[in-house]
């Protein structure tokens, strides 16, 4: 199935409902459904085709929606970059993926220009924005196409979207997305549009992120309105769920810290809300349960984890599993399972294996693998990554540490190359990271092992300080010590103003190595 039937059969059924909102503009699913295939003639005009790579360098707009709808509609793949990268990245991306056309926002273009001589693969550009020499814009691409074009016939294998990863630990791998996986994710996870009102989105994660990209595909498919933010910002996420009534939302964690830290957040209306994601980075456990506090009692949490690598979710923890009431067992319980990521979703088949990729029992720590007919095609031109992330039984080794409980579900103690090794013990620095996380001083914290003669490895710590709060390195000493075994205990601890992250706010542990660590 071409993912381009995800608009285009709701966009037929819907015609008059809204579907996009975004700074100002609303559109209805007809009138998108009608910009995309213009849009998708004139890249037809431009020739591309199947096989193609169209790429798209902007933060998060309708012009971006339609322009990946648009190169799915000709068969061709997507390729949507992070416009936070750094120039080498970005021409690195470019270069590697042979990209065809190129639809970049206003503030990418100082970028293009310099890069430019570096693309003689690029034969065509497109000003999402303003009108440039030498650039196609996008409103006139639309204004001078035909609507009358069908979906591309594309086969399951096809390439549909080419993302690259965040790049942690080396420089970003380009996931091959199919068309076929991303149709058994969405189609086997939320109901086609009936007509029945699915309520509202809030889309903020970045387009170019698999989060973002997987929440456009199941509300658009369900016949859900979303409204657009360009990027996050806590007071115009408040104020969108307040004036649009918004019932479906995904954030990372770090933006649910935002907006529950911020100082107008009990004066927004959020009864809408019915579906709260979460997911992309680990989630502290003070942040959720603050967060359960504060939203309203009929909010639904859901933490959602997942890879780029497998179609974005493999585990669910529902709304129940977030339900803090009931007896004093049910929620001891719960606040357990707050710090797993659930259960897997039915097309997930979850193991955990030790080095010698034996299973082992509940309760045991050991790498998290997972089997599923979606994940990725491969990485693009990178064979052994790609042959070293499979074992000959299909399981796709997630370097993941972690452990299943009796009852099924997932805890995480961190990633492979993350575990520590001091004095012939493994320690998993998720531990520690959650005591440090318990401190009311402690707004961040992060583990890794640093080089010892003795030891192998020993434990530094790296905690950044909540405002206004102070704290020593014996306070915290002693903080863990009274919590910990005492061969976990850090045994240096380093404040920082904040500590360093990707776009998703995951923690970049690689950059704490290379200056204190390595």
């Amino acid at each position: 199935m071409n993912t381009a039937n995800f608009l285009s059969l709701p966009g037929m059924m819907l015609a008059d409902q809204e579907i996009l909102i975004f700074e100002g503009k609303r559109l209805t699913y007809g009138e998108t459904l009608d910009r995309v295939r213009r849009l998708a003639s004139s890249l037809k005009a431009l020739g591309v085709g199947p096989g193609d790579r169209v790429a798209a360098l902007q933060t998060n707009s309708n012009q971006y929606i339609e322009a990946y709808y648009a190169t799915a509609t000709v068969g061709a793949t997507f390729v949507p970059l992070n416009y936070r990268a750094k120039p080498p990245e970005v021409e690195y991306m470019v270069t590697a993926a042979d990209v065809k056309v190129l639809f970049t926002g206003d503030r990418y273009l100082p970028l293009l220009e310099q890069l430019k001589p570096q693309f003689p693969m690029i034969q065509h550009y497109v000003a999402m924005e303003s009108s440039q020499p030498g650039m196609h814009n996008h409103e006139d691409l639309i204004a001078k196409g035909s609507p009358d074009i069908e979906d591309a016939e594309v086969d399951e294998d096809d390439l549909s979207i080419l993302m690259y990863t965040s790049g942690t630990t080396s420089l970003p791998k380009g996931v091959m997305l199919t068309y076929g996986g991303f149709t058994n994710y969405v189609v086997g996870t939320v109901e086609m549009a009936d007509g029945t009102p699915r309520g509202t989105s809030l889309l903020c994660a970045p387009l170019y992120h698999i989060a973002g990209a997987m929440n456009i595909m199941t509300a658009i498919w369900s016949g859900r309105k979303i409204v657009i933010l360009r990027q996050f910002d806590a007071k115009e996420w408040l104020a969108a769920v307040q004036d649009e009534k918004v019932t479906h939302a995904f954030v990372v964690p770090t933006m649910m810290k935002q907006l529950i830290d911020h100082p107008e957040f009990s004066n927004y209306d959020l009864s809408s809300l019915e579906n709260l994601s979460y997911g992309g980075a680990p989630m502290p456990f003070p942040v959720i349960r603050k967060a359960i506090e504060l939203f309203p009692d009929s909010t639904g949490f859901v933490n959602a984890f997942g890879q780029t690598e497998t179609n974005s979710t493999l585990s669910v923890l529902g709304p129940d599993d977030h339900k803090l009431n009931g007896s004093q067992e049910e929620i001891e319980r719960n606040l357990k399972r707050l710090t797993s990521v659930g259960k897997p979703l039915p097309d997930v088949e979850v193991a955990i294996l030790d080095e010698d990729n034996t299973p082992l029992p509940a309760d045991e720590i050991g790498e998290v693998v997972i089997r599923t007919g979606r994940a990725m095609k491969g990485y693009a031109g990178q064979e052994s990554a790609t042959a070293a992330l499979f074992d000959d039984e299909g399981w796709l080794h997630t370097r993941d540490m972690g452990y299943l409980d009796q009852d099924g579900y997932i805890y995480l103690v961190g990633r492979k190359d993350d575990i520590i090794i001091r004095g012939g013990e493994n320690i998993a620095p998720a531990e520690i990271e959650a005591v440090l996380h318990a401190h009311p001083a402690v707004d961040e914290a992060a583990i890794i092992g640093v080089p010892d003669e003795q030891w192998g490895q020993k434990i530094a710590a790296f905690v950044a300080v909540r405002p206004g709060q102070t704290v020593t390195e014996d306070e915290l000493g002693d903080f863990c010590r009274q919590r910990l075994s005492s061969f976990k205990k850090p045994e240096d601890i380093h404040f920082m103003d904040e500590l360093p992250k990707n776009h998703m706010g995951k923690i970049l542990k690689k950059e704490l190595r290379a200056e204190y660590g390595e």
